[in-house]
């Protein structure tokens, strides 16, 4: 991938990076990362770590079975995430919004130029005819 020059315009995607905020950023990260593999991957891990301490301890179980303490923990750890993760959702809808407005956009300038290109090839054929016919009168002669 080229280097973007220094002195080139910003793309929508790098003015909307710019403008997050410090607790959007965060929320972001955080959506990214428990929607990742990696995190059910060590979720899982440490669930089952904890249900066979808490089977296997001779001593003492910090919670014994049926697990009220992950559960609780499950609990506010969702508590946290949704709101997290729907607040990250809700910006991805307003940058696929801001997306699709740069689309339209871009999609409008390029009709414009096919149209304006459009009427340069229909002046050059028009131009072309007038000369072919102009051949065709001349020869006739």
């Amino acid at each position: 991938m080229e280097p973007i020059a220094k002195n080139a315009p910003k793309t929508w995607h790098q003015k909307h990076e710019e403008s997050r905020s410090f607790g959007e950023r965060i929320a972001d990260s955080v959506a990214d990362g428990m929607g990742s593999w990696s995190f059910i991957i060590i979720q899982t891990i440490l669930v089952a770590i904890w249900m066979i301490f808490n089977f296997v301890a001779f001593v003492y179980h910090w919670d014994p079975y049926p697990f009220i303490l992950l559960n609780l923990l499950f609990s506010t750890q969702a508590a946290y995430a949704a709101p997290i993760i729907m607040m990250a959702q809700n910006r991805q809808s307003d940058r696929d919004r801001i997306q699709a407005l740069e689309d339209f956009k871009t999609n409008v300038d390029a009709k414009k130029e096919i149209e304006e290109l459009q009427k340069k090839l229909n002046a050059i054929e028009l131009d072309k005819l007038d000369k072919i016919l102009a051949i065709l009168e001349h020869t006739k002669e």
